[in-house]
């Protein structure tokens, strides 16, 4: 989620986005939620298991940010003989719709970084096959959200403001979404348009689930009558106008709750505590997915590699790489982490139905207000 805090999901590519969401839309239209014969394939545990896969090579289809140490993939093909291919294709959003133009022909086997503002999109372009991995009994029920395991939780992370600590208005931090409203606060945040950056949009979506449907558009006129700053994605806010980044004057910015772990992390000269806060109030959460690809030729090997994902090796992985936590109970993670990254006072969600049925709407009416 990485040079100094770029946390996962935070690159963005506007013009690419929304070219390729348009162009999925269409296709969605005659799609089902089944794979490209128009029939669900399950595959079992029982299948993978016997399964000779030794000298398969598979291609894992991912998002920029995906990160990890050298050596993880090779201990796969140690392990199952089995040769992983990594390819990168923009950020969640572009992840997906690129998935959606070549559905039932995939480019790749497996798909990680769908998370749970795209995840009903791609499951009703039919993009997944379904399987239940044996490890996911050790994942907490919540964190799957799709019943059929046509995706598996693979990590999750909470997008939240943040705040320089020693720049605050009056030195005192917002102590809730209500807060961050008032004028003092306002003009001092920054943060990222929901239809060209995906924590823009968990911001967005975590005003709507705050104050609902009735109070969610007065609250972002307030923030806008206020002074708030939009910019088109996280980099600019982060390094461009946030004071964190060196470069501007903002003390408040829509970013991560690890954010100050990778603070601590990456700072040159070494620093013993980030410099950085979060809002603990202004939190939504957000769930990654892997899935294995609906017509891929290699569904057992693909199989093994969603159990690899979830796998010690790679749970653990996950925090100072991508600095997202890794969803399995059984990982341990690393003191830094737990130390330096914020816990929510309460982690805002929306179900994935509902955000797919009303981004259009949602982000047309945050368009009127803010940047009429």
């Amino acid at each position: 989620m990485r040079s100094t805090t770029r946390p996962v999901g935070a690159t963005t590519r506007a013009a690419t986005l929304l070219a390729g969401l348009a162009a999925a839309a269409v296709l969605i239209a005659g799609c089902t939620d089944s794979g490209s014969d128009g029939e669900l394939r399950t595959i079992t545990s029982e299948q993978v298991a016997a399964a000779d896969t030794s000298g398969t090579t598979i291609r894992l289809i991912t998002h920029d940010s995906f990160n990890v140490s050298d050596g993880v993939l090779e201990q796969f093909t140690a392990e199952t003989g089995i040769t992983v291919e990594q390819a990168a294709s923009g950020d969640a959003g572009e992840l997906v719709s690129k998935a959606i133009l070549t559905a039932g022909e995939p480019e790749g086997d497996v798909l990680f970084g769908i998370d749970n503002t795209f995840l009903q999109r791609g499951l009703d372009a039919g993009l997944f096959e379904a399987y239940a991995s044996p490890a996911l009994a050790d994942v907490p029920d919540e964190l799957e959200l799709d019943p059929e395991h046509r995706v598996t939780p693979i990590d999750y992370g909470d997008v939240c403001v943040n705040y320089w600590k020693d720049g605050l208005p009056g030195g005192t931090p917002p102590a809730s979404m209500d807060d961050l409203a008032k004028p003092e606060y306002a003009a001092s945040f920054v943060t990222q348009d929901p239809e060209t950056s995906s924590p823009g949009f968990a911001f967005l979506l975590a005003t709507i689930a705050a104050y609902g449907e009735d109070g969610w558009e007065g609250y972002w006129q307030q923030l806008a009558d206020g002074g708030v700053t939009v910019t088109s994605g996280w980099e600019d806010a982060y390094y461009g106008q946030f004071k964190a980044g060196g470069e501007g004057d903002k003390t408040l910015v829509t970013s991560y709750a690890s954010s100050p772990v990778a603070e601590v992390v990456f700072s040159d000269p070494k620093v013993d505590t980030p410099p950085t806060g979060v809002v603990l109030d202004s939190c939504f959460r957000q769930i990654e997915f892997a899935g294995i690809l609906a017509g891929t030729e290699h569904p057992e090997a693909a199989a093994k590699l969603i159990d690899f994902l979830l796998s010690e090796t790679f749970q653990a992985d996950i925090p100072l790489n991508m600095f997202v936590s890794p969803v399995s109970t059984k990982v341990e993670v690393p003191p830094e982490y737990i130390e330096f990254t914020a816990t929510p006072t309460r982690t805002l969600s929306l179900s994935p139905s509902e955000i797919e049925a009303k981004r259009a709407d949602w982000t047309e009416r945050w368009s009127q207000i803010v940047t009429r």
